[in-house]
């Protein structure tokens, strides 16, 4: 079985969401969203290091306010820089040597269910680097300074990314070695960058990363929409034909 280490970004200043309070220490249903995220991955047999990075600015705070999730969680927790791939970066540098493939997942999508971590986990076994996306299905405008719209724009073949992304650690290594004055807004942009290609592997729509308030009030219905993950009768004898248990 492939050692996966994933590494959970959460070291943004939440500007869009509050001044006050950042939307991945929220508690979305009785759950801080990041905690929410992290579950989905700490329990997995293939994942053998699960590494949180946040603000330096929230060190202190997090290890007091948050001791009894970290108590039973076997999670890292690591400081990030001022920019998203510098926070990557920090957490890449914690990875262990026995690992096979690193998970890139934002802290801010706690939505995420095992199928989509199964199926992205198993393209990156199979095609060193692959990534959640959905297909856009809206329809796109280019615009001006004016917000004025300039034209059209074509979204055949476009896709929405996601994540998890996923890929094998040395090339995920290299990537950011040679990524030089790169701007990337997401991993799979320094694969790219290399040359080498990215398995798309068909998300969903209820995959959403928290950004804004209006997020996160759609992030509190759709949970009851998630996939159910199907588990043995024995331990739900009174469980549903959909594999959740009975309310």
């Amino acid at each position: 079985m492939s050692k996966f280490a994933v590494i959970l970004p959460a070291a943004g200043k939440s500007s869009r969401f509050s001044q006050k309070r950042k939307k991945v220490f929220v508690e979305l249903k009785g759950r801080p969203v990041w905690v929410r995220t992290a579950e989905q991955f700490v329990n997995r047999e293939d994942v053998a290091q699960t590494i949180l990075v946040i603000s330096p600015e929230d060190l202190d705070w997090f290890k007091e306010k948050f001791r009894p999730n970290l108590a039973f969680m076997d999670i890292e927790v690591v400081t990030g820089g001022a920019e998203r791939a510098e926070s990557v970066l920090n957490g890449l540098a914690r990875v262990r040597a026995d690992i096979d493939f690193v998970a890139v997942h934002d802290a801010a999508r706690p939505l995420i269910v095992r199928e989509w971590i199964d199926q992205v986990f198993r393209a990156a076994e199979q095609h060193d680097a692959a990534i959640l996306a959905t297909p856009v299905t809206s329809t796109l405008k280019r615009v001006d300074s004016n917000q004025t719209i300039v034209n059209t724009v074509s979204r055949e073949e476009l896709w929405a990314a996601q994540t998890p992304q996923v890929f094998r650690r040395q090339l995920l290594l290299d990537a950011y070695a040679k990524r030089g004055s790169l701007k990337a807004t997401d991993e799979a942009q320094l694969i790219e960058n290399l040359g080498r290609t990215v398995k798309i592997v068909a998300g969903s729509s209820l995959n959403i990363k928290i950004t804004t308030p209006e997020d996160f009030r759609i992030a509190e219905h759709l949970l009851d929409a998630l996939p159910k993950e199907k588990l043995p009768g024995f331990l739900h004898p009174f469980a549903d034909e959909r594999g959740g248990p009975l309310d």
